[in-house]
């Protein structure tokens, strides 16, 4: 239950202004908080002009936290601006949801990243101090084409309706195929899945790799229903890129709900990779070593060797790519096996 307080402490809490006065709730010992109007959530509003559910506050990587819109009707306003992709909070930023006023402090996340640019070991000096062990990883990232003309020709009320629902179902799947969001960046989401290797071999389980092919083609099919869901000037599409390949891992958040990030050049390539569908025209593109790691690659997966100049790269780069259909077709086949 939800306490007043009256002695505010230096870790990260909301203060929520309510009919019975300011409420501090702490954000500890989880990575996520759900708020909303349903009793199911993690901080319920007695606000009738809140969605049932609102918004999620989210920690990624150390504490760097994030709120984001879940699809409500009514939006998420951080200092009076509307939230459409998630939004990096900063100390003492001023947050709406419905008719309820909330502040957000941080003190020693005073202020906010910068996520405009492809994560960096340079760039995430707090990161890098806590990095503890080498393993090796698939990342994984998904872009929201076109984003900026979206904004330009759609309401904003439905803009935002429409993202925040994305983003929130877009969490659920990676959640479901045992993964979680490890950095968002603009209206992209990364994500990471750990393989657990043999001492002997660097080999990834048939079932781990499944996991992402899996998740990525569920955020295409979920791009695709929201499609029909909603009036968009143009259809929503995605594009990913998928990279495998070891990377400095390190744990972050409380005991009781670890988190993890990784940093290094096999995510920074994920990033390419993914910027490179759209100068070959594709939805996918997969970093070599990915495709050496997939089942069945060279007899099921439909997709074509290109070489492509990644940004940052000296020489160019192999990678597979294809169509989300042809990612389709080989799931199919795999489970018809």
């Amino acid at each position: 239950m939800i306490q007043s307080v009256t002695i505010w402490d230096e870790k990260p809490h909301i203060v929520l202004h309510g009919s019975q006065g300011a409420m501090q709730i702490p954000l500890v010992n989880a990575y996520s908080w759900t708020l909303g109007r349903g009793s199911e959530n993690d901080i319920p509003l007695s606000d009738k002009c809140a969605s049932r559910n609102h918004a999620m506050f989210q920690i990624v990587g150390e504490r760097n936290f994030f709120l984001i819109d879940l699809g409500s009707r009514n939006g998420s306003f951080v200092n009076g601006r509307r939230v459409t992709i998630p939004v990096s909070l900063k100390n003492g930023d001023r947050i709406t949801l419905g008719e309820t006023n909330l502040e957000f402090y941080c003190p020693e996340n005073t202020t906010a990243p910068d996520t405009s640019t492809v994560p960096t070991e340079e760039t995430d000096a707090v990161a890098t101090a806590m990095l503890h062990k080498r393993q090796l990883i698939t990342v994984l990232v998904v872009d929201i084409r076109d984003f900026t003309k979206l904004t330009q020709q759609m309401d904003e009320h439905i803009l935002s309706e429409a993202i925040g629902t994305w983003f929130r179902r877009a969490g659920e799947i990676i959640d479901r195929h045992g993964s979680w969001v490890d950095k968002y960046i603009g209206d992209a989401v990364m994500t990471v899945w750990i393989h657990e290797t043999e001492k002997s071999a660097d080999t990834v389980a048939t079932q781990d790799m499944l996991k992402v092919y899996r998740a990525l083609y569920e955020l295409y099919e979920m791009s695709n229903e929201l499609n029909q869901q909603f009036e968009l000037p143009f259809q929503l599409r995605v594009g990913a890129g998928v990279n495998t390949g070891y990377a400095m891992v390190g744990q972050m958040g409380t005991s009781e709900h670890p988190d993890y990030t990784a940093l290094g050049d096999t995510v920074n390539a994920a990033f390419r990779l993914e910027s490179s569908t759209k100068q070959l025209g594709m939805d996918v593109a997969i970093g070599s070593t990915t495709y050496s790691h997939t089942p069945y690659a060279a007899v099921l997966l439909p997709l074509k060797q290109y070489s492509v100049d990644l940004k940052g790269y000296s020489a160019p780069t192999i990678t597979y790519a294809g169509t989300f259909k042809e990612l389709g077709t080989y799931i199919q086949k795999l489970d018809s096996e």
